[in-house]
């Protein structure tokens, strides 16, 4: 009696942490790059023939980053670039790195109230 009241609780508490990943949405590239999720944005990262574009999503609303600054950088085996973020429309661009297959990059923002946030990607 006891281990199925148990078992109906844990099964309960499971359903409820599907609820929540089901409700932020799933982090799936909507063009073409990599996601990753940090809070409640979601991050985009593609790569571009001259450098890199951060698509930054609110709840899977487009974020107009406009208000954001930061700083891409990458690691291509020991060779390192870095680039400043800058709003371009409702993405943030980093001209001059390149993106490629192994490739480890780390974005490093501050929105407008001071907050920073800093999301990994590892290109494939």
């Amino acid at each position: 009696m006891v281990q199925r009241f148990l078992g109906v609780i844990v099964l309960g508490l499971l359903l409820l942490n599907i609820n929540a990943v089901m409700a932020h949405g799933g982090a799936k590239p909507k063009h073409g790059g990599i996601v990753q999720v940090s809070g409640d944005l979601s991050f985009e990262l593609v790569a571009t023939p001259d450098g890199a574009v951060l698509y930054v999503e609110d709840h899977d609303k487009p974020m107009n980053p406009a208000s954001m600054s930061g700083k891409l950088s990458v690691l291509n085996g020991k060779e390192k670039s870095e680039a400043e973020l800058l709003p371009v429309g409702e993405r943030l661009k980093a001209k001059g790195v390149k993106l490629q297959s192994g490739a480890k990059a780390v974005a490093a923002m501050t929105t407008a109230n001071k907050k920073t946030i800093t999301v990994r990607f590892t290109f494939k």
